[in-house]
């Protein structure tokens, strides 16, 4: 039995949820977003419209595996479209500083020109301070990427720690040289 699968999820007063067929729809005050989900497999269950059961009509190695997932797909979705998603960057390293300039951010990490990122829709960001960004959205999975690719134009190095990180992101320090 799938631990996280079994729990039911709660739907807040402003999301709504309809099934069509096999796709789940929501939509909440922040967006709309809709799930395939695989009714060969699942029971999906909407109880009264305060909250959603996911069961597998069979228990075997697979549907055992893909209960959880599913599970956490919805609640993710839900989340998102009720509350929304937030993670905080920090530009670490001198000179390094950020501006929006309409749906394009334009960074300074030290390189000889300055680096431009598109910003996708569905994904706002906010520059704090010059070295502080709030990446924010409804969407998990496309917020976590957007993240990615912007830390991953300047990482963290090891002995100076300059580039792009999480907030609460620790990097381990490596000694520098010795004479």
């Amino acid at each position: 039995m799938s631990k996280i699968g079994k729990i039911n999820i709660s739907i807040p007063e402003k999301v709504n949820v309809a099934l069509n067929g096999t796709i789940l729809n929501m939509e909440g005050p922040l967006g709309k977003k809709s799930l395939n989900i695989d009714l060969d497999v699942f029971e999906l269950k909407i109880n009264d419209g305060k909250d959603i059961s996911i069961k597998p009509k069979k228990i075997d190695q697979n549907t055992k595996r893909l209960w959880g997932m599913n599970r956490s797909l919805v609640n993710n979705a839900i989340i998102g479209i009720s509350k929304g998603y937030e993670k905080t960057l920090e530009l670490v390293g001198v000179g390094f500083r950020a501006t929006l300039k309409g749906k394009q951010l334009s960074m300074q990490l030290g390189f000889s020109h300055d680096v431009n990122f598109d910003i996708p829709d569905g994904i706002k960001i906010n520059v704090e301070k010059q070295t502080t960004l709030k990446i924010s959205g409804y969407d998990k999975q496309l917020l976590g990427e957007v993240v990615s690719k912007i830390k991953s134009i300047r990482p963290p190095e090891p002995y100076k720690g300059k580039g792009i990180k999480e907030k609460d992101q620790y990097i381990l320090r490596k000694e520098g040289k010795k004479k």
